[in-house]
């Protein structure tokens, strides 16, 4: 379903854990993020993008690798890709991929593309990269710390942050290194600042152009990580923040497990 509408932007949500997928259209271009999840859903974004494209030029962007953000990407095979350096030299490719088919045997899902670990054509090596794809520039920061080769891209002048997997509001920090986090968070809070940025896209759940409401994830996902390296965290109030937390214990013991790994070293 969509998700937010603006003039430039559209925002598909999926119905499996609100993942996101943006639709950005400029004069001549379109730019996607990470299409997902069910047949259907990325048939609707593919008519979408059929129904709007004309002569702009296609690019997709890759937040980050795990497979349900690389599930389409055979769906898209004109698209010019675009993702961090350490997406593309990462070396289990193929054990994404096998997530990918061990879904779809799981709920019987039958896809009309091939399942393809993306091929990228442009890729992100360094903080404040910035490209211009046709009429509009984009900034490109690294944000590792969820995974190894998180991507933030900044639309300008629209300000516009493709978050990836931060600053969710249905989902505290999932966390692969903790440090790492803790290090892109600081830097998001300062990219906001200097790009004036407006509109916040997660990878999961709700977009959002409320600043107070972009501070608000920001400080709740510090507070989480503080709180969950000196052991303060309370569950409760966790349960109460996050409306989905059953389904999310496994993840914050998993967090714990990263955290420990962290202070050992």
């Amino acid at each position: 379903m969509r998700q937010y509408e603006n003039k430039q932007l559209t925002v598909f949500q999926s119905v499996l854990y609100q993942t996101t997928s943006a639709v950005i259209k400029t004069k001549q271009a379109l730019i996607v993020t990470d299409p997902n999840w069910l047949p259907n859903e990325i048939a609707e974004i593919k008519a979408f993008i059929e129904s709007i494209i004309e002569d702009r030029k296609l690019y997709i962007i890759y937040t980050h690798s795990d497979y349900d953000h690389i599930i389409a990407a055979g769906a898209f095979p004109n698209a010019t890709t675009i993702a961090s350096e350490a997406f593309v030299k990462r070396i289990n490719k193929e054990e994404i991929l096998e997530q990918i088919r061990q879904f779809d045997a799981q709920y019987y899902i039958e896809r009309d593309y091939p399942i393809i670990y993306p091929h990228i054509d442009i890729v992100i090596k360094e903080d404040g990269q910035a490209i211009e794809l046709q009429d509009i520039t984009c900034s490109f920061y690294l944000s590792p710390g969820h995974t190894a080769d998180g991507l933030f891209t900044v639309v300008e002048p629209n300000g516009i942050l493709l978050a990836g997997d931060y600053l969710s509001d249905v989902e505290f920090p999932f966390i692969e290194d903790y440090d790492a986090y803790l290090a892109t968070l600081q830097k998001v809070q300062t990219i906001i600042s200097d790009k004036k940025v407006e509109v916040v896209v997660p990878g999961h759940g709700t977009t959002t152009n409320n600043r107070d409401e972009i501070q608000k994830r920001i400080d709740g996902s510090l507070l989480y990580l503080n709180n969950l390296s000196d052991g303060s965290i309370d569950e409760t109030k966790l349960q109460k923040l996050y409306p989905f937390y059953k389904g999310l214990q496994e993840m914050h013991e998993l967090n714990k497990k990263a955290v420990n790994k962290s202070q050992r070293i």
